[in-house]
């Protein structure tokens, strides 16, 4: 009997101190961080912004003579109508050439421009406005 007091007072102690050293783990980890709701799946990747990139195939040209302006869109969908835009006294203008953009969302148009000196042009399309270029008309 004597034994059985022994193995059940060793086992109390053992489980009194387990118990004590959790209590300490438990104390030392640090609760986690409130989750905040962002209104949008976490594993999705954010939405890229739309770009729109403008180059043209000279950088000098006589007045009414063709040139073109090209690029690229990125994360624009193929159909998005594109249109080209001229500065006149500071406030941009919308000339007559737009194009849709095609499958692998491209666009390449011809511009004819009467405006002698040097015209800034720029892109827009798709609710975002590619940077400026400049061609200077002779």
């Amino acid at each position: 009997m004597e034994r059985f007091k022994r193995a059940s007072v060793t086992g109390i102690a053992t489980a009194a101190v387990l118990a004590g050293s959790v209590g300490v783990a438990m104390a030392v980890v640090s609760p986690a961080p409130p989750a905040t709701d962002t209104g949008r799946d976490s594993a999705r990747p954010a939405q890229e912004r739309p770009t729109l990139t403008a180059r043209a195939t000279t950088d000098g040209v006589r007045a009414w003579q063709e040139f073109r302006v090209y690029g690229k869109a990125r994360h624009l969908a193929p159909g998005t109508r594109v249109t080209l835009q001229q500065k006149q006294s500071g406030k941009w203008v919308t000339l007559p050439a737009s194009m849709n953009l095609t499958q692998r969302s491209t666009y390449k148009m011809r511009v004819y421009l009467g405006l002698k000196g040097r015209n800034t042009l720029r892109i827009v399309g798709g609710g975002t406005v590619s940077p400026p270029l400049k061609v200077r008309v002779h």
